[in-house]
């Protein structure tokens, strides 16, 4: 069974390790950038390896860490304490102890019910109901408008900008559900010492291993169909499809499955029917549900000091063009890096967003402009080196009604599968766990459509 999966990110990796640790030894990963990784891809800087996009994980994310232990990494994960604050009203308050929340801007009376919501919320099972209503209503019916206004309310425009009023109640019960972890000190959270790097070089390395096909700088153009099923994909100007001694004179066996790793939206520009290149071309694929996507602008600085003293991620409420400020090397020790680490990043809501149309040069002088506006004490000479990496579609965002149009990983095209970030593995809130999650069930579900399923233990 030939198997073609477009996008090399994780959750293309693990429907790939997946189907090769069933036996499935023809499946070839197609992957438009050039490394493997997706959203969890790194720079490597000097001698050492981050993240393009700051990255954690949670004690709860079971087979993630799961597969890292088959990967041999179990010795590498590290679980640190991460802290948090909130740049508000021209202050940081630091947000982590019982005597820093009495501190912050919060009053007494909206610190019990923001404990009080919380605790809620950790304890409620099922959040079915709670996909039609938003989590501005559900927050102002159970905490009231202070603790909206005063807490919640940047944080929901930080991230989603304009749809902060559409994004529902369910998400926010999985967003704090994910991060539980806390003690009176901090959040517990885990971490690769060396990088996710390391994660995703083995995960690659065992699937090649395992005979499979990882091919970078391929970006898919066109699933091509016949007769209602899959039979190959074209790579930029080329085709790709089985050697022809595989394939019979008709050319309708070059592929028997195709897994697309894309957001619902770009799908339908992909699916062609056969005759696509010629007179008569038109989608083969329409209906996808509507999931809107948000894009990235995220920004990493290496500097000869640091700028968060002990705090490691900072909500921003201020006229600043990003959202979050988050110190990597406040969470893990600046001896692994040699230099501090600092991610500026901002969620961009459309494509006319200026962080997203401006040149990266213009993005990083906006940013650096607005940390000299933050900090009185950050100089741009303190500022090594910087990257930029820009996303339109970071992730879905999560507006009431989501979960009725959560596609399923089998389509109405015969050979055809969707498995990523908006698959019911990451309902009602994305991680990296749930995009393995959403492989090995796109891949258990191919297994079982073809009847080759098999008990593989944890993977």
């Amino acid at each position: 069974m030939k198997t073609i999966i477009i996008g090399g990110g994780l959750t293309g990796l693990a429907a790939a390790y997946k189907l090769l640790k069933n036996g499935i030894s023809d499946v070839t990963i197609l992957e438009k950038d050039l490394e493997p990784g997706g959203m969890a891809a790194s720079y490597h800087i000097g001698d050492y390896h981050i993240e393009k996009y700051y990255h954690h994980i949670f004690e709860s994310d079971t087979e993630l860490i799961s597969l890292m232990t088959d990967m041999g990494l179990e010795k590498d994960l590290q679980w640190l304490k991460g802290t948090t604050g909130y740049h508000i009203d021209g202050k940081i308050y630091p947000m982590n102890t019982p005597l820093e929340l009495l501190r912050s801007p919060l009053s007494i009376l909206d610190l019990m019910r923001l404990a009080r919501i919380v605790l809620a919320i950790k304890r409620k099972k099922d959040v079915s109901g709670l996909d039609d209503v938003t989590a501005k209503e559900w927050i102002l019916d159970n905490a009231g408008n202070s603790v909206y206004e005063r807490f919640f309310e940047p944080l929901l425009r930080s991230k989603f900008g304009n749809n902060h009023d559409m994004v529902s109640a369910a998400w926010l019960f999985g967003r704090i559900r994910i991060r539980s972890n806390r003690s009176a000190s901090g959040e517990r959270l885990g971490y690769l010492r060396g990088g996710f790097y390391q994660f995703i070089k083995r995960l690659t390395d065992s699937i090649i291993e395992m005979g499979g096909e990882v091919r970078t700088a391929c970006e898919v153009s066109e699933i091509v169909l016949a007769d209602g099923a899959v039979c190959g994909v074209h790579v930029g100007g080329g085709e790709y499809r089985k050697s022809d001694r595989d394939c019979d004179s008709d050319r309708n066996c070059d592929c028997d499955v195709v897994i697309s790793t894309v957001p619902p939206h770009a799908l339908s520009g992909l699916v062609r029917t056969e005759a696509g290149a010629g007179e008569g071309a038109g989608s083969g694929f329409q209906g996808m549900p509507e999931i809107p996507y948000q894009g990235t602008a995220c920004a990493l600085f290496g500097m000869d000091k640091p700028l968060l003293n002990n705090t490691y991620w900072l909500n921003i409420k201020s006229d600043v063009p990003f959202g979050a400020v988050v110190e990597h090397t406040n969470f893990l020790p600046v001896a692994d890096y040699g230099e501090h680490l600092v991610y500026v990043t901002a969620y961009l809501q459309d494509a006319d967003d200026p962080r997203w149309r401006c040149t990266e040069q213009e993005v990083i002088d906006s940013y650096l402009s607005g940390l000299e506006r933050l900090f009185p004490d950050f100089s741009k000479s303190n500022v090594r080196w910087w990257r930029i990496a820009r996303h339109i579609d970071t992730a879905p965002v999560y507006m009431t009604g989501y979960a009725r149009n959560i596609p399923p990983y089998s389509t109405d095209i015969a050979g055809l599968y969707l498995a990523g970030m908006f698959s019911d593995a990451n309902y009602p809130e994305r991680s990296m766990n749930g995009s393995i999650l959403a492989g090995f069930g796109c891949a258990e579900e191919i297994m079982g459509n073809h009847g080759l399923l098999r008990d593989s233990g944890s993977c």
